[in-house]
């Protein structure tokens, strides 16, 4: 498959004080379309300025970052965001939906920003819905689902604009282990219907269920476990 994701000779350098801090040096990465891909990693690895850069919330200090053939190093903030919005489906272990919005709305929220017209939305965002099995929670806000639909809306949000990419940042860290199991069963059919998905991860039994696992450790990637499958 061709690379969806290529990280080159990547440098992160920030400024704290008078004293320079290098969360990423040098790191490589090549990912490729439809991989299923976990990333692990100590606290002060790299891992989340690797999802932030991934995600196009930063960019390198030094080195090239493409995604799906576009040098995201040479993009301006408003191409940026246009990236984030068509490119990539962000999943946080908060959850981030708006509480005064139904689920329904939560969904529908992305494509607004998209210029996706009223009625594609309200469509779209049912049948997303409906694939991740909340079609009879559309009409509930957040505080009115449990965490494990909650997640499943954010999921639903993320998958609504058919992005090239799914970036979710510890998705079960404020699940119980039944939840957390649901949705990475859910996890697995997006990945098997042609999505690439990277998730972060300091949950073994959470990385298990990718079939690669991609280790950091001083702002590199100390190792890259290919061969794992379920």
């Amino acid at each position: 498959m061709p690379a969806l994701i290529q990280v080159q000779d990547v440098w992160k350098t920030y400024q704290v004080g008078d004293q320079q801090v290098h969360a990423l040096r040098g790191l490589s990465l090549d990912v490729a379309k439809g991989e299923y891909t976990a990333l692990m990693g100590p606290s002060g690895s790299g891992k989340s300025t690797l999802m932030n850069m991934l995600g196009c919330l930063d960019t390198p200090t030094s080195g090239r970052y493409e995604l799906a053939g576009e040098d995201v190093g040479t993009l301006d903030d408003d191409a940026l965001a246009d990236i984030r919005n068509r490119r990539i489906g962000f999943i946080f272990q908060t959850f981030n939906l708006m509480p005064r919005y139904t689920a329904l709305e939560n969904v529908a929220l992305p494509m607004v920003y998209a210029g996706v017209g009223a009625a594609e939305r309200t469509a779209r965002a049912q049948d997303v819905l409906k694939q991740v099995g909340l079609g009879d929670r559309m009409d509930h806000k957040p505080n009115e689902l449990s965490g494990g639909q909650r997640q499943r809306v954010a999921v639903a949000r993320a998958l609504v604009n058919r992005p090239d990419l799914l970036l979710a940042d510890e998705p079960t860290g404020n699940l119980d282990t039944k939840t957390s199991v649901e949705i990475m069963a859910l996890f697995e059919e997006i990945h098997a219907a042609g999505n690439t998905v990277i998730v972060v991860t300091h949950e073994e039994d959470i990385a298990a269920h990718a079939h690669r696992v991609v280790r950091l450790r001083d702002g590199v990637v100390s190792s890259d476990d290919q061969q794992r499958a379920i």
